[in-house]
C-alpha cells in the first residue's frame, strides 16, 4: 500500500518525506492488538468516554476548555507545551540554547503562536503571567519536581506548589510526576493522589508524568526505562490515582519485567498484546490507560538540534496511529528560536490534523 494516492490529503506526503525509510512501516502497519477494544480520540470524546465517569461538570468544563482550544481544537487530540524543566534540568541548562525563555512570557507566547491546546510549566511560570494570559490559553500549573542543586544529587519529586495555588490563579488543571519504581514512588502516590482528588473537587483536571525510575532498571547495557511492559504499569498506576490525561515516553523496547526478574507479567503480553513494532509497543501503553478511556500523549523528548523536526513527526504518527491523545514536546520548540519553535510544533499538529494518518 502506498503512503500517498490520488485521494490523500497534501499533508500526506510531508509527512511521509520526513519518516523517510519508515514511512512505509509506521503509516501502513497493522497493530497486533485491534483498534476495537480502545476509546479512540475524536470530538465528541468527552460525551462518549468522560461523561461515564465520577468527573463533575466543572472537570469536564476543564477537559473542553483543552480539548476545544489551538490549532487541534475539538479534534479530540491535544498538543500541550511543557516548560518545567528549569528546575530539574537547571535553567542554564534549559535556557541558555535560547535565552528569551528564561522570561515567562514567551513560554506562554510561544504555546500560543504554536497553536498549542494547553501550557504547561511552573507556579512561578504561570503564575507571572496569569493575569494576562489565562483567559487565552488553558494553563495546567506542574505541582512537583525533582531539584538537582541539592549534592549530591537526588531522584525524588517534591512538591513546590498547591492544588489552591493553581485554582486561584485560573489554571483548568495540575500536572504531576511520579517516579514508579524508585524508593520514595509509595510517599508520591499518596501525595498525589491526594492532590489529585482535590483537584477534582475544585474542578480542575489531572495530567501525571508517570516515569520510571531506578538505577535497577539497566541490565546488560540495556536500559528498560521505556520498556513496553515496565512504562504500561506506571501508566495503569497512573490511571488508578484519577489521572484524566497520562505523559509517558515513547516505548523503546519491552520485555523488562523478564529482564530484571522481577515483578509479575504473562507470556501473552509479549506473544499476543505486542511486538517489537513501536505502534505496537505504544498501543499496550494506550491499553494500560483503561484502553484508552484516559488519554496517552509521549513527550517529545530532548532537543538533539537538525534531526529534532523528523523525530518529532514520527512521535506523534507513532502516538497517533496507536491510539493515543496528543504529544507534549517542549525542548525541541523552545530550545530554538520562537518561529522556528512554532513551526516545530505545527508540524506535529499536522499529523493530528491529517486525516490519512489513521488509528491502526
Amino acid at each position: 500500500m502506498s503512503v500517498a494516492t490520488k485521494s490523500s490529503s497534501p499533508g500526506i506526503s510531508k509527512i511521509a518525506e520526513l519518516l523517510g525509510k519508515d514511512a512505509d512501516s509506521l503509516l501502513n502497519h497493522k497493530a497486533k492488538v485491534s483498534k476495537e477494544f480502545l476509546h479512540v480520540p475524536g470530538p465528541d470524546f468527552i460525551e462518549r468516554v468522560f461523561v461515564e465517569s465520577d468527573r463533575t461538570p466543572r472537570v469536564l468544563r476543564s477537559l473542553q476548555e483543552i480539548f476545544g482550544s489551538g490549532r487541534l481544537a475539538n479534534s479530540g487530540y491535544v498538543s500541550i507545551l511543557p516548560v518545567d524543566q528549569g528546575i530539574e534540568h537547571s535553567a542554564g541548562a534549559s535556557f541558555a540554547p535560547n535565552p528569551a525563555y528564561f522570561d515567562p512570557e514567551n513560554i506562554v507566547k510561544l504555546a500560543i503562536e504554536g497553536g498549542c491546546n494547553a501550557v504547561a510549566s511552573t507556579l512561578g511560570v504561570l503564575g507571572a503571567m496569569s493575569r494576562k494570559y489565562a483567559h487565552r490559553i488553558p494553563f495546567i500549573v506542574k505541582i512537583n519536581h525533582n531539584e538537582f542543586i541539592s549534592y549530591p544529587n537526588r531522584y525524588d519529586q517534591i512538591m513546590f506548589a498547591s492544588v489552591d495555588q493553581a485554582f486561584n490563579m485560573g489554571a483548568v488543571g495540575v500536572g504531576a510526576t511520579i517516579y514508579f519504581g524508585s524508593e520514595e514512588s509509595t510517599r508520591q502516590i499518596q501525595e498525589v493522589a491526594k492532590a489529585f482528588e482535590y483537584a477534582h473537587e475544585l474542578g480542575l483536571c489531572t495530567i501525571l508524568w508517570c516515569y520510571l525510575r531506578n538505577s535497577g532498571f539497566k541490565k546488560d547495557g540495556v536500559d528498560y526505562h521505556t520498556a513496553a511492559d515496565l512504562t504500561g504499569q506506571g501508566n495503569h498506576l497512573g490511571v488508578t490515582i484519577q489521572a484524566d490525561i497520562i505523559k509517558q515516553k515513547l516505548p523503546t523496547n519491552n520485555g523488562g519485567y523478564n529482564a530484571l526478574k522481577f515483578g509479575k507479567t504473562h507470556p501473552k503480553v509479549y506473544s499476543e498484546l505486542s511486538s517489537d513494532h513501536p505502534i505496537d509497543l505504544t498501543r499496550y501503553q494506550v491499553l494500560n490507560c483503561y484502553s484508552g478511556r484516559a488519554g496517552l500523549i509521549n513527550s517529545g523528548g530532548a532537543s538533539s538540534g537538525a534531526g529534532d523536526l523528523a523525530e518529532a513527526v514520527m512521535t506523534a504518527v507513532v502516538n497517533k496511529r496507536a491510539g493515543g491523545m496528543g504529544l507534549i514536546s517542549g525542548r525541541k520548540a523552545f530550545q530554538r528560536p520562537m518561529k522556528e519553535g512554532a513551526a516545530l510544533l505545527h508540524a506535529i499538529q499536522d499529523v493530528y490534523l491529517c486525516d490519512d494518518v489513521t488509528v491502526a
